[in-house]
């Protein structure tokens, strides 16, 4: 069984060495154009210690969700080229992943050098349910290296053919991203500095149920916002006009209320709504007005939390010692919409304690809304992730490194 450890230490002298580094490039792109390279910076330390250490780097990620086959809308060729800015050397690109391209790429590598490999989510065999397909791509990966870093946080809870069963056929070592992550979830999970609160918002409670349900024993407050809000709404009888709905979850949040007075968790919701008549788009001027929540109109659309109930959140926040938040409050992409989102980031910037964003359109509305990442303790580049670790879930890209 090949060695499995935490850091890349554990894999000794690698200069010379073929190091495979299953990496996050999942960036939003506009044609070619990189509209939010926050993952590219994440994981240019590991791929840069190992290079600065001699070892011959082989960067695998994915970009999207192309249908296992080429499709050129999803090629990593702009990130790659993106990734040697940041690494400030050149980059070689291939433009297959395990094929002709990627040998003779891998092949021509010198020590302190970097190739990155086309789309893996190429290749049917990355994301398919069956073991055998998945385990016959592994071997084609792993047959490009001498071992395998595992530093692509977001895709740890997938079990996928460069996620885990490459770990199964190489010395493996976690990569200093994914350890940093996985250190800061445990801080939120084993016994977390009080007062702790987790804010949650984003379109649907159903993404977010095995969380809620988790969290309702372990955090003291619990702050709801976005388009889940309105299921909290209506299910505590309050009409919600237009908004997002998810009628077949109403039982299920009236148990998560009567599980919270009984457990002595607060469940924070808002007290006043941004609605509009429609959905933002571009053919038409947002006309945003503040309702009471427990007042929503029949032709009232929920875009944001109001303005008082971002005075709420924050001062809900003001003293926590343990912050996690998922999920914007609002349409944030929106500029008259984005109010309730950069409340609660403020907020987060002045936490005396530990305050997490968890990834996925939260770490994008702090960027988005043009906060300081320094600001915040940890930046999670995993939103699902983030979320199944919290759910007490296990992420079979951790497990298979940790065995």
């Amino acid at each position: 069984m090949p060695g499995h450890s935490a850091g890349i230490d554990s894999l000794g002298e690698v200069r010379g060495k073929r190091v495979l580094v299953r990496s996050d490039l999942n960036v939003p792109l506009d044609g070619d154009t990189i509209t939010d390279e926050g993952r590219i910076k994440a994981s240019v330390p590991t791929i840069k210690a190992l290079a600065d250490r001699g070892a011959r780097v082989i960067v695998t990620a994915h970009l999207g969700r192309p249908k296992g086959e080429p499709d050129p809308k999803y090629s990593l060729r702009p990130v790659a080229a993106r990734l040697g800015e940041l690494l400030g050397q050149d980059v070689a690109f291939a433009t297959d992943t395990v094929g002709e391209s990627a040998q003779a790429t891998v092949a021509a590598l010198e020590d302190g050098q970097v190739v990155v490999l086309e789309n893996v989510r190429f290749n049917a065999g990355e994301t398919s349910k069956d073991d055998e397909s998945r385990s016959a791509f592994a071997a084609q990966l792993a047959n490009l290296a001498d071992a395998f870093v595992s530093d692509g946080f977001g895709v740890v809870h997938r079990k996928q053919a460069s996620v885990y069963d490459v770990a199964l056929r190489l010395p493996s070592a976690m990569g200093g991203l994914v350890a940093a992550e996985i250190d800061v979830l445990r801080r939120l999970t084993v016994d977390p500095a009080r007062p702790y609160v987790v804010v949650l918002g984003g379109s649907k409670v159903s993404d977010k149920l095995g969380v809620i349900d988790n969290l309702l024993g372990k955090a003291d407050k619990l702050l709801i916002g976005g388009g889940m809000v309105f299921t909290f709404l209506k299910a505590q009888g309050h009409e919600v006009g237009k908004s997002l709905l998810e009628e077949d979850q109403l039982d299920r949040v009236r148990s998560y209320l009567a599980r919270a007075e009984e457990s002595g968790v607060e469940i924070l919701l808002p007290t006043d709504i941004v609605v509009d008549s429609e959905f933002p788009s571009g053919d038409r001027e947002p006309e945003p007005r503040v309702v009471p929540a427990d007042e929503i109109p029949a032709d009232g659309l929920g875009l944001d939390i109001g303005p008082e109930s971002g005075k709420a959140f924050a001062a809900a926040l003001a003293d926590a010692q343990t912050v996690f938040w998922n999920g914007p409050m609002g349409v944030f992409e929106t500029p008259a919409f984005a109010e309730g989102t950069r409340a609660v980031a403020e907020a987060l910037t002045k936490v005396p304690g530990l305050s997490v964003v968890g990834g996925g359109d939260s770490a994008a509305a702090v960027r988005k809304l043009g906060f300081d990442e320094a600001a915040f303790g940890h930046i999670s580049t995993g939103g699902g992730a983030s979320l199944e670790f919290l759910e007490g879930k296990e992420l079979p890209g951790i497990a298979v490194l940790e065995r």
